[in-house]
């Protein structure tokens, strides 16, 4: 894992949010904020490669210097990097960098749980050996998360209010369209997201 910046201080419990940001949204950071009601720090993690998309719009240099601006000014964000793209391997790398013994919680939206918890990892008990290490903290996104009984002891929900319909794709698609999305973004990237994905 490397930081491009790190916050202040040693978390107590640390909430990690992996995700391609393309772009950053404001339903990002409102995901991040809620979950400061559970951990004491957010690193926004952006993996070099991800199991199940591939990178297509901003360059990995340009989205992390989206990411940078997006959470600028707060204390309790960071921003790094990771090698690795599967959650297993994104946690190791935070223990690594924070101690062992740290609580993780990964944040992430309805649809990204159903695909970590029902992923075919090549063995029957990945996922229980995954949410032994870490747990999820889900964010309704087109309905609400209803993990398998065996797996919602590792599962929470978080309340995130109006960003149920928000995501990355539907700014790039409004942009392609030539309709408004600047009210998708945070202020302080609308003129680098019109240059980019124009």
């Amino acid at each position: 894992m490397e930081f491009l910046h790190r916050a202040i201080g040693q978390p107590s419990r640390l909430g990690v949010f992996p995700g391609s940001f393309n772009p950053p949204t404001v339903a990002h950071l409102a995901l991040a904020r809620a979950a400061l009601r559970h951990v004491d720090e957010v690193v926004f993690v952006l993996p070099r490669v991800f199991p199940h998309k591939n990178y297509r719009g901003a360059t990995f240099e340009q989205r992390l210097d989206l990411l940078l601006r997006t959470t600028a000014g707060d204390p309790a964000f960071a921003v790094a990097t990771s090698a690795g793209g599967l959650f297993l391997e994104i946690a190791r790398e935070c223990r690594d960098a924070y101690g062992p013994g740290i609580p993780l919680s990964f944040l992430c939206g309805r649809d990204a749980a159903e695909r970590i918890v029902g992923w075919d990892y090549g063995r029957p008990d990945a996922a229980a050996e995954m949410l032994r290490e870490f747990t999820l903290l889900v964010a309704a996104r087109n309905g609400s998360y209803q993990p398998p009984a065996e797996h919602s002891h590792a599962v929470r929900p978080i309340e995130v209010p109006d960003c149920d319909e928000i995501s990355a794709t539907e700014v790039r698609d409004r942009i392609a369209r030539g309709e408004p999305w600047e009210h998708l973004v945070p202020p302080s990237i609308h003129e680098s997201v019109a240059r980019i994905y124009r």
